[in-house]
């Protein structure tokens, strides 16, 4: 998350320094859809990470009791 906002950030004021270069009023609609599009992005990075958090737990129980089972076994 961090290291998306950095790249944010580092877009933003490139895409500033440019607009300060040459103005265009095109610039800064682009960059609002950039900015959105980013914002999109990181939210469905997140819903993917929770995701697989859960199915990594999921995993871990069925380990887990796989363990106890064979444990039984023996």
């Amino acid at each position: 998350m961090k290291k998306t906002f950095l790249l944010l950030a580092t877009a933003l004021l490139a895409i500033s320094a440019s607009v300060a270069q040459t103005p265009d009023p095109n610039q800064e609609a682009k960059l609002l859809a950039l900015i959105k599009d980013v914002q999109t992005q990181q939210a469905q990075l997140a819903e993917n990470q929770a995701k697989i958090e859960e199915k990594l737990a999921a995993v871990s129980e069925s380990v887990r009791t796989a363990r106890i089972y064979s444990k039984r076994g023996k």
